[in-house]
């Protein structure tokens, strides 16, 4: 499988290492993120392997080029991967559309769209992305969408379009609902705390956030994660606002687990319609209590089932906060562990290979009976 992607396999852990860590496991999975600029005379291509064992193909191309070259000089590093490893069968799986200007030539069995993200409402968006995708569209055998109001909107553009939400590592999270050491950086922070990990970018709403922190200066507001595509000088200061940088994944829930109340302070603008935030069902794997801003995929179902609070301003969400500090609600708790039971990215992983076996059923390529798609068969 060649999968060709925006994000890059060692910044945020997310859909997509969780899902193609899994893929790894039924085939070999060789990951192209976006190039890196360095003074170099001629373009070169990194290989790292992961844990997992998938292999994160980086393209290093010279400083100064223009688009146009950066184009060629990737389509000419993958056509010397693809031969020097003798990879001629493959699946391709695309989370950014942008990839097609080096990859449109390749002749995949299978092509895959995980479509994430509405990537065209991002701060800094390429203006050819819409026709890009639409290129993709036409060339997808299936596409994947990781939200239901994503999902609404894309459904309208192919005819073989799947919802799968992004799911949770339940064992992982629900580590943080027993007692864990408070990490270094946030053990003398005081104690209540409302706690957010993510990226920190234009999605954040900044102006809520301060405006909360400050009605109520006895409260901690810690915030986990890089920053991205924001000035970190802009972000709101306040004593007790805590930028606590990015953490690996493996620690998420000791910061967790030493929270009172999780949050989502999202902004409303063009770049939130769509998301899907992987940490609503991840907060709740943890036990913790969540106030979000209005984001439509946490309105529903998480907010309509009464699982999520939503607020839509600074008092509203403050009043919120403060309604979860002061709550002790085994039902809620038992209503969370029935709702995120049958979430698993294991599920997750299986049904989307399941679609893709049955795209190479209906091609009748071969070893379409076999969906678990076994390394070192003739169509991997």
């Amino acid at each position: 499988m060649l999968c060709f992607s925006h994000l890059r396999w060692n910044f945020v852990y997310q859909r997509p290492q969780h899902l193609l860590c899994r893929c790894q496991k039924r085939c070999d999975v060789h990951f192209w993120e976006e190039p890196l600029y360095k003074p170099l005379q001629s373009a070169e291509l990194q290989i790292d392997t992961d844990d997992c064992g998938l292999k994160v193909l980086t393209p290093l191309l010279p400083e100064g080029i223009d688009n146009f070259q950066a184009t060629n000089l990737q389509r000419k590093l993958l056509n010397l991967y693809l031969e020097q490893q003798g990879i001629r069968q493959f699946i391709t799986w695309y989370y950014t559309p942008m990839a097609l200007a080096f990859s449109s030539h390749l002749s995949p069995l299978v092509t895959v769209y995980d479509c994430m993200d509405e990537l065209s409402a991002f701060q800094g968006a390429p203006p050819e992305l819409i026709e890009m995708e639409d290129r993709l569209f036409a060339r997808a055998d299936v596409v994947f969408t990781g939200g239901a109001s994503l999902h609404e909107t894309k459904r309208r553009r192919h005819n073989n379009v799947h919802l799968f939400p992004s799911s949770i590592d339940r064992e992982h999270f629900a580590a943080a609902r027993k007692s864990l050491p408070d990490p270094d950086d946030q053990a003398a922070i005081p104690h209540p705390r409302i706690g957010f990990y993510g990226v920190l970018d234009e999605r954040l709403d900044q102006q809520l956030l301060d405006a909360v922190a400050k009605q109520d200066p006895s409260w901690h507001f810690i915030l986990v994660g890089p920053i991205a595509k924001i000035d970190p000088h802009q972000l709101p200061q306040s004593p007790n606002i805590h930028y606590l940088g990015q953490k690996n994944y493996k620690e998420l829930p000791q910061y967790l687990a030493n929270w009172d109340v999780a949050m989502l302070p999202f902004a409303q603008n063009a770049s939130t319609r769509f998301i899907s935030p992987t940490k609503t069902p991840e907060y709740l794997a943890a036990g913790k209590p969540v106030v979000s801003t209005p984001i439509q995929d946490v309105v529903r179902p998480y907010g309509e089932l009464g699982l999520v609070n939503v607020a839509g301003d600074a008092l509203a969400f403050s009043a919120a906060i403060n309604a979860c500090l002061n709550r002790n609600d085994e039902k809620w708790l038992a209503r969370v562990d029935e709702f995120i039971g049958d979430m698993s990215w294991d599920r997750t992983s299986e049904r989307m290979w399941n679609e893709i076996g049955r795209c190479i059923r209906e091609k009748n390529l071969p070893g379409g009976n076999d969906v678990s798609l076994r390394r070192g068969e003739s169509y991997v």
